[in-house]
């Protein structure tokens, strides 16, 4: 079978592979990665890994004609093209500049500056800007009117800059969190092995699927398609590829005792990073026996760090257990990080919480242990995972996570935070109403709303009786 565009052509696979490579750092649907799979490895492929590709290609939107309601990209930070743009106009002047990349932005406001003697160490406006005498001994010829504009300009850029580092050292957190170092694979080393490539391509797909607000908890993202394309790459495989998204003990020891090193180093580093930025934002009135979200709460930020600190613990564990070290765990044993849990959710559960949460709330906060602040040994651990009626090794908190069975694969589903909806119309109009977000319903779309839940549009458990 041969695949053809719309148009009739026929794609070569090196484009096909640069689509799978751009979707690392998105979000497709596995179901489209699987119909670019099929693209990238036609010919090559058995009866019966086709068979298993087509389970989930025929479900792509290409394949169905119709896109999902959900984005497939995560939220990207704003750069400052608006900023330069508008400083540009102020100071008549034009300067290089790459408005995504805050050093450059930096630089920029800085080259700049130089025309009112303003630098990105001196933008106070109180103290650092020139009066009248030192203006003139400048050889300023601006009105003071103009020299504030001016200066508050480049404050703001010197502000955007700081905000989009950190902005973007979140984003990059996150795509950590659910693709391991995923999204920073070379391009050219991408394209060099097909096999692995398409397998990284799509477990990274699974990986990302959205949380249901369900009780049945999340779905193992290693399904039958991934293990078959795994089992398709062989010894000469590029498994350093392969181990930068999945860290399971039958790729690591694919890898040299120096690159699982390296492997080691890598999630140590985001470890230790993602620990000290939820230092940050640790409401030390948060319950930890409970986790509910306070008012006020960052829970989005929050959540993503602990997925990233958890992604790059379980990565840490596994290196570890790899090199045979897992003795250093009775030096130091930092524990897992909570995610923040909605009210509602908790009392659907009847009031129960995550049994881990024990665990969490009985142990000294991470970050202290990673600091040198706190003692946590692997002693510790063990004795709060007895008390909470946990297996600290097979809960994955003194050793790598057991390995789970392989998962059927089944279609995406069309959510709404979280809700499945039974077609990506419906759920696209409950999303702009507002419906399963915690707020108020939009009026003007109130009726359609629940028109659409009377009909039935809804095919998952609901935490909640009355909706909207």
């Amino acid at each position: 079978m041969e695949y053809r565009e719309a148009d009739g052509r026929v794609p070569a696979r090196r484009e096909v592979l640069v689509e799978l490579h751009g979707s690392l750092d998105r979000r497709y649907r596995p179901e489209d990665v699987a119909d670019l799979v099929l693209r990238a490895l036609d010919g090559s492929v058995s009866r019966r890994e086709r068979v298993l590709l087509e389970r989930a290609a025929k479900h792509s939107a290409r394949r169905q004609g119709w896109f999902s309601s959900m984005s497939a990209d995560y939220a990207r930070p704003v750069g400052g093209a608006r900023q330069v743009a508008a400083a540009t106009r102020l100071f008549d002047r034009t300067v290089e500049v790459d408005p995504d990349d805050p050093e450059s932005l930096l630089e920029f406001a800085a080259a700049m500056g130089r025309d009112i003697r303003w630098t990105p160490q001196r933008t106070d406006f109180l103290a650092d800007r020139l009066n009248r005498d030192a203006r003139e001994t400048a050889g300023m010829e601006l009105s003071k009117r103009q020299y504030n504009r001016r200066f508050r300009m480049l404050r703001r850029i010197a502000a955007k800059t700081a905000t989009l580092g950190i902005e973007q050292d979140k984003r990059r957190l996150l795509m950590v969190g659910v693709t391991g170092f995923g999204t920073d694979i070379p391009l050219e080393r991408f394209l060099a092995d097909a096999d692995a490539a398409c397998f990284v391509a799509y477990f990274t797909a699974r990986r990302k699927l959205r949380r249901e607000f369900s009780l049945s908890g999340r779905e193992n993202p290693f399904d039958e398609i991934a293990a078959m394309l795994l089992e398709r790459c062989t010894a000469d495989s590029d498994w350093w590829l392969i181990a930068q998204v999945r860290t399971s003990p039958d790729v690591l020891e694919r890898l040299s005792e120096q690159e699982r090193g390296r492997l080691l180093g890598q999630w140590s580093a985001v470890m230790r990073h993602s620990a000290d930025l939820l230092r940050e934002r640790w409401n030390p009135r948060t319950d930890r026996t409970t986790m509910i979200v306070r008012r006020g709460d960052d829970s989005s930020t929050w959540n993503n760090l602990a997925t990233a600190y958890n992604a790059a613990r379980s990565g840490w564990l596994a290196s570890l257990a790899s090199l045979g070290a897992l003795d250093l765990l009775e030096v130091a044993c930092p524990g897992k990080a909570m995610r923040l849990m909605a009210g509602d959710l908790v009392a659907w559960h009847s009031g129960d919480v995550d049994p881990n949460t024990a665990v969490w709330a009985a142990l000294p906060l991470p970050w202290e242990v990673l600091d040198g602040s706190a003692d946590c040994t692997r002693t510790q651990v063990e004795a709060a995972c007895r008390t909470a009626r946990l297996d600290p090794e097979r809960s994955g908190w003194t050793a790598p996570a057991p390995r789970r069975g392989v998962a059927v694969f089944r279609p995406t589903p069309e959510l709404v935070h979280g809700v499945s909806i039974a077609d990506p119309v419906w759920a696209g109009l409950l999303r702009r109403a507002g419906v399963f977000s915690g707020k108020h319903v939009k009026p003007e779309l109130a009726d359609d709303a629940t028109r659409g839940l009377a009909s039935g549009v809804v095919v998952s458990d609901l935490p909640i009786k009355d909706a909207p």
